[in-house]
Order: C-alpha cells, then structure tokens, then sequence
C-alpha cells in the first residue's frame, strides 16, 4: 500500500516492505488529523533463520552517511577500510538502557537514504563526537529534494528498545514532543545552515540560498512546519520475529497486524501529547518500525566490531 505521503524511490533495497501509507487507510479507528504514515520493514529469512549479517552489512554499510562529514567521505572514496575505521571511532557505544542506540541511528540514516532519497546533511554522530552542542537534539537532520523544486526538511528520532511497550511508546512521544520546545528547533534550523554539508550537497545555488533563507535565524518557526516531516524509528524485539516459523509471507501478515495496532498506540499518545503545539496538523510524522529477533546479540556484535575497527590503526 503505497501512498502518495511518501516519497519513497523503492530503489537499491534489501528489506521487505510490509506496510507503506497514511494511518487513516490503515486503521480501523478514527485517526485525526491526517498527518501521519506508517512504514514497516522487515528483515529477511533464510534456511528459517533471520538474516543477521544481512542486517548488520546494511548498518556498517550506511555507517559513514553519520559518522563522517561529507568532505571527509569524498576525501576517502575508494579507501572503505579508513572509512570504516574512522566512522567507527566516532562512535560513542553507551551502555545500559540506551546500549544500541547508535545502531538505530545508523539505521534511520540508511532508511532515509534507500527509501527516502533524503541528503545527510548534517551527520549527526560525527558532530555528537566532535561538538558538544550536537550532543541533544534530533538523531538525524535530511533533506529531500521534491520534484516541484521545493524541498522538506527531516528531523528524526531512532530508538531501539528490548521491546514496545506501552512505557517505551511513552518515552518516545516525549523524546519528539521536545523538539517542538522553540529554543530547540530554532538550534535544529541553524545546525543545518552553519554545516558545509549542505553546500556541498545542493548545486543548485537558487535552491540552497532558498533553504538557508528559509531556516534563517529570523524565520518563524510556523513558516517552516509545512514542510517539516518526523522520521521516528523505532528498532525493536519481537517475539513474532524471534520465534517464526511461518512463511515468510504469513511473517509479514502477522507483523503487518501488530505493527498497525502499535502505530495505532503510538499516534494516539502523540496527538494527546502535542495537544500543546501550534500548526500540529502542518507536520508530517512517519512511524518506521522494524523487528529484530535478540537485541543483546546485535548490541554486542556491533560493539565487537566496532572496537575492533578502532584498534585497527
């Protein structure tokens, strides 16, 4: 189910698709206001075991859209082994309840990019490393370019939890609900315009004095919110994924019924939430949920690794 809310290539992918639209045509609840999209993705499966270093290549793969400026990517193209091990040493690897969160990011960095066609423009793990006052904020700052000339503007948040309870759901809202403080988002606006990623990405020098002009210091916050669009993801177990022994496709049809009614939750917490926030409507939300079998496994392989690399050099 492909809905024109999206703005999806369906290009280069490797995983499934299960659910793609607008909450409205998915719900059998009343879903107001009609500002919000569901994506579900899927890993896949083979000789009835989840695919896991097909997941872990993605992230490594996409590690570099976050962990490195753009001006340091294109100095290393065609040396990915320095490109590993730099990206890998700015990665923060915390412990405890947030262990895995950067897995998450990477993630959403890569989504936005195979799904979305959405320009990095601000690699949010490099200058969480570098620059203290990257350190709060939105987990990802895109671009996408629209084909009437205009562009959006992405800010997103990933999580990636042991599970998604009603508790996890919460927090979430809340991690969102903070972007819209105005101090915040106004810091969001000027991260983009005071990064040289975004010069380097936009040719088009009409177009790139027309987004710097419009997150502009100055700029009302309500002059940007229509074209202002919510990534969420949110990487999580799941025991119908850990514990399938189905088809894939009848996989997919079982994640597809948890993954609405979660969206279903999740969205309305949110409205509740944002009860508070001026031009809510205006705002574009994407849920982007995504299964895995053992959290731990994968926190501990990548954190492996990720040392691993450091050491290298």
């Amino acid at each position: 189910m492909i809905s024109t809310y999206t703005t999806h290539t369906g290009t280069s992918v490797i995983f499934d698709v299960v659910v793609d639209d607008i909450l409205q045509n998915l719900s059998t609840e009343e879903i107001n206001p009609n500002n919000k999209a569901l994506l579900s993705l899927v890993n896949g499966f083979e000789s009835g075991k989840w695919r896991r270093q097909q997941f872990e290549h993605f992230i490594w793969n996409n590690i570099k859209e976050t962990a490195l400026s753009q001006t340091e990517r294109e100095a290393l193209i065609g040396d990915e082994k320095t490109i590993l091990t730099k990206s890998a040493k700015n990665l923060r690897l915390v412990s405890g309840e947030e262990s895995g969160g950067e897995i998450g990011e990477i993630l959403l960095y890569g989504i936005m990019k195979k799904y979305y066609s959405a320009l990095p423009v601000v690699p949010k793990i490099f200058y969480k490393q570098n620059r203290n006052d990257f350190a709060k904020g939105a987990d990802s700052i895109h671009i996408t370019l629209n084909n009437d000339g205009t562009f959006s503007l992405w800010l997103g948040e990933a999580k990636f939890y042991n599970s998604i309870d009603d508790a996890r759901l919460n927090s979430i809202v809340d991690s969102v609900h903070n972007m819209f403080i105005d101090d915040k988002l106004r810091k969001e606006l000027s991260i983009v315009t005071s990064t040289k990623d975004l010069d380097l990405f936009i040719k088009d020098e009409v177009l790139l004095a027309e987004i710097k002009n419009k997150l502009s210091d100055g700029i009302s916050l309500d002059d940007i919110k229509q074209q202002l669009h919510i990534p969420i993801l949110i990487l999580h177990e799941c025991n119908i994924t850990k514990d399938n022994t189905d088809s894939f496709e009848k996989y997919k049809e079982n994640i597809m019924t948890e993954h609405i009614k979660k969206a279903e939750v999740f969205m309305k917490k949110q409205d509740t939430k944002f009860s508070d926030v001026y031009n809510y409507h205006e705002v574009k939300f994407h849920l982007i949920l995504f299964p895995v079998p053992n959290k731990s496994i994968l926190v501990d392989k990548f954190s492996k690794t990720a040392i691993f690399e450091r050491d290298e050099n």
